[in-house]
């Protein structure tokens, strides 16, 4: 706060005050309407678009995230039902349904070793999975949310490092599965991952997965990431069976409900 102004010496005398000309005071209260007006809009424009020098929450990082795992409804998360509208080959719609959710636990039993050790510089806090059946019980899907203790610098350093290595396209850092024993999923175990993708999310500490196989227990001897499984011409099973898709979908469909709890957790109060 500026010191309050003081005036200087009450004795000088003051001239006369030219009259002012009408249009050029009108012109000048426009010009500091206007100032205030772009000042404004530019402030307000900042908070629409997330510019963060303008974001007073900035500074609080994940914060706000850090307690989702355990303060959200399983449903939210992982809803009963699933729709991908032009999610399937050729811009089919799918519809998956879930067939459980495990308990959150820790990470070392729900993840392979090797992805695990790829975590450690961000951390990993808990994991979160459920499994889904497609309408025709044919194909089930795993999808997983990891939560990590990183702070969001770290986030984008994982991020680059799994674009710039392809790390999500190494078949040995493929996401375990989780096998629902009575159920279609039974039989979903290592040896019958089809396509999987693995994707770090940089506005909240958490990376996405999601690993496809089919129902009946089949072994896949050439699993495909989700890129390649879902390109124009792939010949493999789990391209011509839609594994892909099937990942691909349902992955991105839990990442939307993730994106939607993480903006309301760090909305503004009114």
């Amino acid at each position: 706060m500026e010191p309050p102004v003081t005036t200087a010496d009450t004795t000088t005398r003051l001239g006369p005050v030219p009259a002012r000309h009408p249009g050029r005071t009108a012109a000048a209260i426009a010009c500091v309407v206007l100032g205030l007006g772009l000042i404004g809009g530019a402030v307000t424009g900042s908070w629409l678009t997330g510019d963060s020098s303008a974001d007073p929450a900035t500074g609080a990082g994940y914060a706000p995230l850090r307690s989702l795992w355990h303060s959200t409804p399983v449903d939210t998360f992982f809803p009963r039902t699933l729709k991908g509208d032009g999610a399937g080959p050729g811009g089919a719609d799918r519809t998956w349904t879930r067939v459980a959710a495990a308990p959150d636990s820790g990470c070392t039993g729900a993840l392979d070793p090797l992805l695990l050790k790829t975590l450690r510089p961000v951390g990993c806090q808990r994991v979160l999975r459920a499994t889904y059946v497609d309408a025709t019980s044919s194909t089930v899907t795993t999808v997983g949310m990891i939560f990590t203790e990183a702070e969001p610098a770290g986030m984008e350093a994982l991020d680059a490092r799994f674009t710039d290595e392809k790390l999500g396209e190494r078949t040995d850092l493929m996401p375990r599965t989780y096998p629902v024993k009575g159920t279609v999923a039974a039989g979903f175990g290592d040896g019958q991952r089809a396509s999987w993708t693995v994707n770090v999310l940089t506005e909240a500490p958490v990376v996405v997965y999601a690993v496809s196989g089919f129902a009946d227990g089949r072994q896949v001897p050439d699993p495909q990431p989700v890129d390649k499984a879902t390109a124009d011409g792939a010949k493999t099973a789990a391209a011509q069976s839609g594994l892909g898709h099937d990942a691909k979908g349902i992955a991105e469909g839990v990442e939307r409900g993730l994106r939607t709890t993480a903006s309301k957790a760090t909305e503004r109060p009114e």
